[in-house]
């Protein structure tokens, strides 16, 4: 290298060149450790949280109307007893009816207290997340986890109301040909209050497959 006509040492050419080469590593560490770590950073966040925090609210709120159906259903069922008298071939008989009397009754308060228990830690999980500020749903393993439990639950649901509907139906109904009557007349409290829990039955499995929906709708946006 040549300045005013002297030649430099080529300790010095090093020394000139030192400054731009050291810039430039600068410039390409500041280009790595900037924009390209943020975008990389806020990815695995959209990944880890495809919906809003709106979306996470109703998915919390969900499992809270879960709760309230399935307790009311519970609820309406074990309370449902009564007793009075029947007219058959004019005798009057005392007729005393109880849900625990019924297989389907029966399963269909366990099946209620399973949904409400199941509904309540999802609740609990659900809500410490968000009061965290962190995915409602952390990951696809725990979406695919609750999305199982909740499509047992409801098919559960399904066939405890479905049995419940076709007791309480005889019971309104009687049997045709025979002198069996309807015991719903004399049992009318009795009846209404198993409508009443069949009614809160379905709505819980409403829910529970809304929330499957959702969770459905997560797995597929989510890439982790």
């Amino acid at each position: 290298m040549m300045i005013n006509g002297q030649k430099l040492a080529p300790a010095a050419e090093v020394a000139v060149q030192l400054p731009e080469s050291k810039a430039a590593s600068d410039n390409i560490s500041g280009t790595m450790s900037g924009p390209l770590v943020g975008a990389s950073g806020g990815g695995t966040t959209a990944a880890m949280r495809p919906f809003g925090r709106k979306a996470e609210v109703m998915h919390v709120l969900l499992r809270l109307l879960c709760i309230i159906t399935s307790v009311a259903a519970l609820s309406f069922m074990v309370t449902a007893q009564q007793s009075s008298t029947i007219s058959i071939y004019g005798f009057m008989l005392p007729v005393q009816s109880k849900w625990s009397f019924s297989h389907s009754f029966e399963y269909l308060v366990g099946v209620s207290a399973a949904v409400a228990a199941h509904s309540l830690l999802q609740l609990l999980i659900s809500m410490s997340r968000l009061l965290r500020k962190s995915p409602v749903i952390p990951s696809r393993s725990h979406a695919w986890l609750i999305f199982a439990g909740d499509q047992v639950f409801a098919y559960a649901m399904i066939s405890a109301g479905a049995a419940a509907s076709g007791v309480t139906n005889l019971n309104r109904t009687g049997i045709q040909h025979t002198a069996l009557p309807n015991f719903c007349k004399p049992l009318q409290s009795f009846c209404d209050h198993v409508a009443v829990s069949i009614f809160f039955t379905f709505t819980s499995c409403f829910l529970l497959a809304a929330s499957a929906v959702q969770e459905v709708m997560w797995l597929s946006r989510s890439k982790y």
